[in-house]
């Protein structure tokens, strides 16, 4: 791809860029590089913010400590928002307001982007599908960096790859809500739940916030889309990009789909399931949409075999972590949701010993119950511990034991398990009651595996 006209259309034109985090700092060195007057907003004060002696060195301005409307006295030509900015935020509205296209930096990234550029979104599975093809592209000796949400901001990685390399991009529908032109080579959609109605305002404005990722393709582009989804379908016969299907349901004669413990490609028998490392039917989805991108990009079948067999999974995302005394260890600390955890927990055939717990924002766990069939003692905790027991009471486990921190849980679920178990940290709940994110829960539970 060649460097899109707009971008060198906004030299000596003012562009804002909304939010200083990670992509705000990159869209606007990326801007000013090219010749842009950039401001950058943010809410926070001047001293809270990082990195600003590095772009003020560009020519970029500050305006901190809150949304003045008098940023709009200076004509802007585009507005950059950081992803998570909602759309009733008083700039956005005014910027809206007065017809100034407001995108995300994942657009700028296709602007300037001059190698073959694959995205990657879902409601679930994205960031497991997104190291999976990057693992396999590289293990088949060719370029690619991984980008987006998995890592550094999409357009700062976008700058230094090459006409011959990859892009490997997960993209959310945050992300995709501001993008215009933005139109990669192969657009994969993995699956459609009901999530960030928050943001979105309605289940619609999520659906076509998703679908984005197709709506510029041509018939030289792909679409690699889940076939058991019925709105996914939908979105897949109203693009123009060449289709190519998945289905852990049914064996199709084109695409990626599995059949009887086999994973197909084009209908010719692939591998076995068995011996995939990932569990769960969940990353059979994301297996087979990784084995449809590499094999449209010429990755060899010995190649798939060699990282299907022994890639373990993307850290807190259902990661396979040791083989404790006979009973293997599962980190699963992104579970943050009901429905992630009873997905986890229906990955495995073995008797599960499950850790859950976390911050308590109001709801029960009964919805749970019904996956708790396999689970033969729970180790709970945290702020949700109570409710939890309740939900566990109510689906007959035997052994409930009640703690108040993950440590304490996870000594409790390792006394009540036995050899042959499942050792599953998946917890249902945010972290914020005792760790500031996700990650720092998943680094305390392996670490107090480590201890035992």
């Amino acid at each position: 791809m060649t460097n899109h006209p707009l971008l060198s259309n906004l030299k000596n034109k003012t562009v804002l860029v909304l939010g200083f985090a990670k992509s705000g700092k990159a869209a606007a060195q990326l801007l000013a590089k090219h010749g842009a007057r950039v401001i950058v907003n943010d809410a926070k004060s001047y001293g809270a913010l990082t990195g600003t002696k590095e772009l003020e060195a560009y020519g970029v301005q500050f305006v901190t400590g809150g949304h003045p409307l008098r940023m709009f006295d200076t004509p802007l030509h585009l507005i950059v928002k950081n992803p998570g900015i909602r759309y009733d935020n008083p700039i956005v509205r005014e910027g809206m307001h007065r017809e100034i296209p407001i995108v995300t930096e994942l657009e700028l990234a296709y602007w300037i982007v001059q190698g073959e550029l694959i995205a990657i979104t879902g409601s679930n599975g994205k960031t497991t599908t997104t190291k999976l093809v990057h693992e396999m592209l590289l293990a088949d000796h060719k370029s690619a960096k991984i980008a987006g949400n998995i890592g550094l901001p999409a357009c700062e990685v976008a700058e230094s790859v090459g006409e011959n390399e990859y892009m490997v991009t997960e993209v959310s529908s945050f992300q995709l809500k501001g993008t215009v032109y933005f139109r990669p080579h192969i657009a994969v959609l993995l699956n459609i739940f009901d999530a960030h109605l928050d943001y979105h305002g309605t289940r619609a404005d999520y659906i076509h916030s998703k679908a984005n990722i197709a709506g510029n393709l041509t018939a030289d582009d792909y679409f690699v889309y889940n076939a058991d989804d019925e709105v996914v379908k939908g979105l897949a016969v109203a693009q123009k990009g060449t289709n190519i299907p998945f289905s852990v349901k049914h064996r199709r004669a084109e695409g990626a789909s599995h059949e009887a413990g086999t994973v197909y490609w084009q209908n010719q028998p692939l591998l076995q399931t068995g011996d995939i490392a990932l569990p769960g039917i969940h990353n059979l989805e994301n297996v087979l949409a990784a084995v449809a991108i590499a094999k449209l990009l010429n990755v060899s079948t010995d190649t798939l075999k060699s990282v299907l067999t022994t890639f373990t999974g993307v850290e807190h995302r259902l990661q396979f972590v040791k083989e404790l005394d006979g009973r293997k260890v599962y980190n699963d600390s992104k579970a943050t949701n009901i429905l992630a955890t009873s997905r986890a927990l229906n990955a495995f055939e073995q008797p599960v010993v499950l850790i859950a717990g976390g911050l308590d924002r109001g709801n029960d766990f009964f919805a749970l119950v019904e996956s708790l069939t396999n689970v033969r003692a729970m180790a709970v905790y945290g702020e949700t511990g109570e409710k939890l027991k309740e939900a566990g009471t109510r689906a007959g486990i035997p052994v409930i034991k009640h703690t108040g921190r993950l440590q304490e849980a996870v000594k409790a679920a390792y006394d009540a398990s036995a050899e042959g178990d499942i050792l599953l940290l998946s917890p249902a709940c945010a972290s914020w009651d005792q760790f500031k994110t996700f990650e720092e829960r998943g680094e305390c539970f392996v670490n107090a595996i480590e201890e035992l």
